[in-house]
């Protein structure tokens, strides 16, 4: 018995700790590279099927800025509207409505158009609180949701509106 001991704490002794290596591995972030020739088109294109501003609105901004040849992207949730700068001869309408619908099956993208300017209104839009709750809406940017007749704000309501924040404007 002591025999076999011996033979077991001298076999034991011959296996070696297995040895632990660290490599570094560099990340490179990749640059993007503007091309200063090239010919920027805006556009601006309706979204739909949009919750929320920081899981939806962000995350299709954030995909649309990554794409090569998107020069700025903002996406902003409170008009559903996106407003991409973009190289003419890298991306195209279509990339850009395909990248909006990869995100999600549940965003469509509508009334894609050329603009020369991006628009800075902040009118009540048809849809400007459709299927807001009652906090979203007191929460919201936009006078239309909250109630409030636009006097301060001359941009607030088109000239069309039919809302009812709207309807007695002077």
């Amino acid at each position: 018995m002591v025999v076999v001991l011996a033979v077991a704490f001298v076999a034991c002794k011959n296996e070696t700790a297995p040895e632990v290596k660290t490599v570094e591995v560099e990340m490179a972030k990749k640059e993007k590279v503007l091309n200063p020739d090239a010919t920027y088109a805006k556009a601006e294109f309706g979204i739909d099927g949009m919750t929320c501003e920081i899981g939806c609105a962000k995350t299709i901004e954030k995909k649309l800025a990554k794409m090569d040849g998107v020069k700025s992207a903002e996406v902003d949730f409170d008009r559903r509207l996106a407003m991409v700068e973009y190289d003419e001869a890298m991306v195209t309408p279509t990339t850009l409505s395909e990248t909006v619908t990869k995100v999600a099956d549940v965003y469509m993208v509508k009334d894609m158009k050329t603009v020369e300017e991006f628009s800075k209104e902040t009118a009540c839009s048809e849809d400007c609180c459709k299927g807001k709750t009652d906090e979203e809406k007191a929460n919201c940017k936009m006078d239309c949701c909250k109630g409030e007749k636009a006097e301060s704000n001359k941009m607030a309501c088109k000239e069309d509106c039919k809302k009812a924040c709207c309807a007695n404007k002077a």
